[in-house]
């Protein structure tokens, strides 16, 4: 069987202007396993209200932070399909859960290269309903109806893998090995508590307090996002030699009125400004690109929040992006699942 690699990320409008900007949240804000809740709920919700109200506002933020190629999350994640093509010897396709770089779209360039057995692969460290599991979803449902004659293998979630601690724990060290700090914030993207909840594959045994996340072992935690993201900070923390109170976990980009994961990175850069630090450094994990949510609701929304509370020096560190040694993580990835499946037959 003929071998190939499909990179999945988020999407991006075509453009940042309303127009664009309104169809993109209108695919986006109507997957289920985003908003979750029945469709009229939902239809009403989307187009009803947030597609006659956000869209607007939205474009104005994108405009903040495109590029003159494009999208920064589409340029940065073409860049890094093309250093992992560069490392390995089968198809790297790229596509986009949302937008016009379809999944069918990615898909169909391996096909038409020859390639019978492909890995998917997201690129989201930790799973999430709204992230991994819509993907496997859509990939799964494009299969069955136009792709019946491959073979899809599935990449698990890889935010406790050596190689991506490692490379994580480097590209922030980096920046704070020559920064003077008081604080660093791990900025994770939010959920509703809900989807913790739904993702409990034990049905019950999530408590929602926090403390069972640290208790490793646990059956829920191939599925728990809140996990995934406390150990992301954990293991990076030790890797760099962090004192505990100099860093903390925090999530960002809540949605509506239902209660999503804390404590929230806003008010938290809110907080401890008025308390009185004065030098804070962030990191976003849960993304591998600069996008939206973090050069522009975290790098400028968040600095003004913390200088108005007082706060003096902001220091934003970038996603792992296009790094030579991320896409050696990712290519390694290939690697063993290219060997273990030659292995088999």
């Amino acid at each position: 069987m003929s071998k190939g690699i499909l990179l999945v990320n988020l999407g991006s409008p075509d453009s940042p202007s309303p127009k664009d900007v309104k169809k993109y949240l209108g695919e986006f804000l109507m997957d289920e396993r985003v908003i979750d809740v029945p469709l009229v709920a939902r239809t009403i919700l989307v187009k009803g209200i947030i597609l006659n109200t956000r869209p607007k506002a939205s474009a104005a933020a994108y405009q903040k932070i495109w590029w003159e190629e494009g999208s920064p999350l589409i340029v940065l994640s073409e860049r890094l399909q093309e250093k992992v093509q560069q490392k390995v010897e089968y198809p790297v396709a790229l596509a986009m859960r949302y937008g016009s770089m379809t999944i069918k779209k990615g898909l169909q360039e391996l096909v038409d290269k020859g390639c019978t057995e492909i890995k998917t692969i997201p690129l989201y460290p930790q799973f999430a309903m709204a992230t991994t599991e819509t993907i496997d979803v859509k990939v799964d449902e494009l299969v069955a109806k136009h792709f019946p004659d491959i073979k899809i293998t599935r990449t698990p979630a890889f935010y406790n893998r050596e190689d991506y601690i490692n490379v994580l724990s480097k590209s922030i060290g980096e920046t704070l090995n020559d920064l003077d700090y008081d604080h660093v914030l791990f900025s994770y993207h939010g959920v509703p508590e809900r989807h913790i909840r739904k993702s409990d594959i034990t049905n019950g045994n999530c408590q929602m307090n926090g403390k069972c996340c640290f208790k490793m072992g646990s059956k829920q935690h191939e599925f728990c996002y809140r996990h995934q993201c406390e150990i992301t900070t954990v293991n990076v923390a030790k890797k760099l030699g962090l004192k505990n109170g100099t860093y903390s976990t925090t999530f960002q980009s809540r949605l509506g009125f239902d209660p999503w994961l804390k404590p929230y990175t806003d008010r938290t850069i809110e907080r401890m400004g008025k308390a009185g630090t004065k030098k804070m450094a962030i990191v976003t994990p849960a993304f591998v690109s600069d996008c939206l949510e973090t050069l522009e609701e975290i790098a400028m929304e968040g600095e003004e929040i913390f200088h108005e509370m007082g706060g003096k020096e902001f220091t934003v560190i970038p996603c792992l992006n296009d790094r030579d040694d991320f896409a050696e993580v990712l290519s390694t990835m290939v690697e063993e699942w290219a060997t273990a499946e030659t292995k088999a037959v």
